[in-house]
């Protein structure tokens, strides 16, 4: 039986927040571990096409029916501004939690307008502050460093410099999440920085490059515990994750689920892993080729909203 799509899920949050910038650059301080950053000219002029590419995508999810409250970026210091995912994550029963970031221009994206905004139009009940890790060397960035299921309340989480086990930890006490752990390489044996990359879960189904995945075993678990918690597990390739193709966020649209993804990924997908898709949620392409150049795509411009709205 094919689900309904239009079931509140509380995997797919039904708003976001969005970062626009004004002045959009490459950040030159994260380059030595995201792959995903090459092919990038020094010095580019970057920010009227990434300023317009974000207006896009804000008013497409807008007309399918998503909630998206639009920040303006008008520095020149926040490089990564556009990726607000990573400095913060909401949570079901009124929780915040701020994030510890490796880079010291990233810790420069927290924003207490963002959180004023959330108090004002969301129930929070408190906000959690994990930046002062960072004097310490503990970095975890937000949904970067995680991908979470929220209906089986699981903290996937590849290993890397940004997601350091001693604050993933203590969010998972916090946040009722059990981590699970993994390593993960590229087709060149480099490590992967970021689980986003090579990893989407959603309400019925869930993306991920399981070639790479170092541990045999680690791979069959994670697999079975997707698979037992209900959902269809589509695995991508190398060259897949190369473009994207797992840098998804699932939402809620006024029609049903969708999967938000960038041109890149939807054209790296195949028929059969459409179809696998569209089964529960109606594919929504943003083209942001230029914001990919600074080696994120479509779910690291989206911060989920897992909270209730006042009134």
């Amino acid at each position: 039986m094919t689900p309904a799509r239009s079931a509140y899920s509380v995997q797919a949050p039904a708003a976001v927040v969005m970062v626009r910038p004004h002045h959009f650059t490459v950040n030159a301080e994260t380059a030595a571990d995201n792959r995903f950053q090459e092919g990038w000219a020094a010095g580019e002029n970057l920010g009227p096409r990434a300023f317009h590419e974000i207006s896009r995508a804000a008013e497409t999810l807008k007309s399918h029916g998503v909630e998206v409250h639009l920040f303006e970026d008008t520095g020149s210091e926040t490089p990564d501004s556009v990726f607000p995912n990573n400095w913060f994550s909401t949570h079901a029963g009124g929780h915040v939690a701020i994030y510890p970031m490796k880079a010291e221009s990233r810790r420069r994206e927290r924003r207490s307008d963002v959180v004023e905004m959330l108090k004002a139009r969301y129930r929070v009940q408190e906000v959690i502050d994990y930046s002062g890790l960072e004097p310490d060397g503990l970095f975890l960035e937000g949904t970067g460093a995680m991908v979470l299921d929220h209906i089986d309340r699981v903290a996937y989480a590849v290993r890397s410099d940004r997601t350091d086990p001693i604050a993933l930890e203590r969010f998972s006490t916090h946040f009722n999440f059990e981590p699970m752990v993994f390593d993960a390489r590229d087709g060149d044996g480099v490590p992967v920085y970021h689980t986003n990359v090579l990893m989407c879960v959603a309400t019925d189904f869930a993306m991920i490059g399981l070639d790479m995945l170092t541990d045999p075993a680690r791979r069959r678990e994670i697999v079975a515990r997707l698979e037992r918690s209900g959902r269809r597990v589509i695995a991508l390739t190398n060259d897949q994750i190369a473009r994207f193709a797992g840098n998804a966020l699932e939402l809620q649209g006024r029609q049903g689920r969708i999967l938000a993804l960038s041109t890149t990924a939807v054209a790296a997908l195949d028929e059969e892993q459409i179809g696998a898709i569209e089964e529960s949620a109606t594919l929504v392409a943003l083209d942001i080729p230029t914001i990919e150049k600074a080696g994120g795509s479509v779910r690291c411009t989206l911060a989920g909203i897992h909270l209730t709205p006042r009134g």
